[in-house]
């Protein structure tokens, strides 16, 4: 039974990957992980932000990441979240220089009212750039699924150099607290119906791009994995039942992939990756 994969051009002995989130911010958390068999483990973020205000931040980041990655046996994925285009640069070299395997650029911002759609999008896409012009190691984009037309903005990543697309992205977000009168941040873990807009962008995507295809957002259980494995994802991403079940639940998701599998007489996961592309199907509009 082989259920290997390949993304971002990096071998994975599987395709379940721990996405960035609390669990992945020190390195006790990563070696649970690890431990626990991911596959890669993608940091938590580095926020331009949070290191302008506190520069001991970035060097706590690197120091984890030089830990996690002397271990060598899987890969370290650095997540980074910039707001400036030196920023953007500047941390990505430096987490390279300090053994990440890969970089996943978080790329998100609330613009302001008067920036039109394209002018964002250019700016992504010069973000993108200018990264991948100062490091050597593969580059993912996180995408958020709020353009007008998020295919279009996948194709213009991937021909502006991206190793990889992640999608989609989930955000914190704020409500009021009446009893204090207060807005507070209020991020619910996902669903396993929340895999439904990423499963059919991928089954869109599938095959139509030079590119590595991620997918996060509603995996709980193996059936998700399947599912997204199915529409063509290289790698399936976890962070809510992580978090929920504890960095065990990794094996819990291995195994039914593999039960799933040889119950349907699949010997490689790529007997079956991509099944469900739209390009596959005699009725894409099914999606």
């Amino acid at each position: 039974m082989d259920l290997s994969t390949r993304y971002l051009g990096l071998e994975l002995k599987h395709p379940i990957v721990a996405s960035a989130s609390p669990l992945t911010a020190d390195i006790d958390g990563i070696c649970r992980l690890l431990d626990a068999g991911a596959a890669a483990v993608v940091m938590a973020s580095v926020f331009e932000e949070q290191v302008a205000a506190d520069s001991g931040v970035l060097e706590e980041g690197l120091a984890t990441l030089r830990q996690a990655s002397e271990r060598g046996d899987v890969p370290i994925i650095a997540s980074l979240n910039g707001e400036t285009r030196a920023g953007w640069v500047s941390f990505a070299k430096q987490l390279e220089d300090a053994g990440a395997s890969a970089i996943e650029l978080d790329l998100y911002r609330v613009p302001d009212p008067n920036e039109t759609g394209q002018v964002l999008e250019r700016r992504y896409v010069d973000i993108l750039r200018a990264v991948k012009a100062e490091v050597q190691i593969p580059v993912a984009v996180k995408l958020s699924p709020y353009f007008s037309s998020p295919g279009n903005m996948a194709k213009q990543l991937a021909a502006a150099g991206a190793d990889g697309l992640v999608l989609f992205n989930r955000f914190y977000e704020g409500d009021i607290d009446l009893a204090s009168m207060l807005v507070k941040p209020d991020f619910q873990l996902s669903t396993p119906y929340d895999i439904r807009l990423p499963l059919m962008w991928i089954s869109l995507l599938s095959g139509k791009l030079a590119t590595s295809l991620a997918a996060t957002s509603g995996v709980w259980t193996y059936k998700e994995v399947v599912k997204y494995l199915m529409v063509g994802a290289d790698a399936v991403m976890t962070t809510s039942a992580l978090l929920k079940n504890g960095p065990q639940h990794i094996g819990t998701l291995v195994s039914g992939l593999r039960e799933c599998m040889e119950s349907r007489g699949f010997g490689s996961v790529s007997d079956f990756k991509g099944r469900f592309a739209a390009a596959h199907l005699a009725d894409p509009s099914a999606f």
